[in-house]
């Protein structure tokens, strides 16, 4: 498993999407959304799913935290939620279906949720798990360690740590009925400078 087996695909959407991601959002934040894609991709291959929805996974994970850019920031809804709807937008200019327009917003919705069925939601399940992985560092040692590596110096965690848990913590402090609230009880803080990803 090395870096150069997974490249993004060279869709309107997959485009689109790192355009906008790197014009709103930090670095540190741009790195963990494609360092999430990267992992999503390698627990597929470790899990053993066939059938991916590779430009919906991609799409999806560069996308799923742009709720927390202040461009995009709603201040009714969770920043996943919020996340979904752009997803939706961008995908729908970019000439999908409504059943892949939705399908974009339900796994980024998905992604903060305590699990998703793989058998229900593959592409959901598998970003739930890579985000799971740079955020808290679940299964981090079922992903070969040179591999890690690799993602690791050419994406690095730069201020991810503090930065992501300060945005997480603004969000369950605005809206405490949301998924952010939840992340933060569970002690998302702790996590991420736990995470021993930190430490490669």
């Amino acid at each position: 498993m090395r870096l150069h087996d997974f490249l993004p695909p060279d869709t309107a959407a997959a485009r689109g999407a790192h355009e906008l991601v790197t014009r709103f959002q930090s670095p540190a934040l741009v790195n963990h959304v494609l360092r999430s894609w990267l992992w999503a991709e390698a627990f597929a291959i470790v899990e053993g799913h066939r059938g991916i929805d590779h430009e919906l996974l991609y799409t999806g994970a560069v996308l799923h935290d742009i709720g927390l850019a202040p461009a995009y920031d709603n201040h009714v809804l969770g920043y996943e939620e919020a996340g979904g709807f752009v997803g939706e937008a961008l995908t729908a200019g970019a000439g999908w279906s409504v059943e892949r327009q939705r399908r974009v917003n339900e796994i980024i919705v998905r992604h903060n949720w305590p699990s998703v069925d793989p058998a229900q939601d593959v592409e959901g399940h598998l970003l739930e798990t890579s985000t799971g992985l740079d955020i808290a560092g679940r299964r981090d040692d079922e992903i070969p360690l040179e591999f890690r590596r690799e993602v690791l110096a050419t994406y690095p965690r730069l201020s991810l740590a503090a930065e992501f848990g300060d945005c997480v913590q603004q969000q369950a402090e605005r809206k405490p009925y949301s998924q952010a609230r939840r992340l933060v009880e569970g002690g998302l803080v702790g996590k991420l400078a736990d995470n021993p990803l930190e430490r490669i």
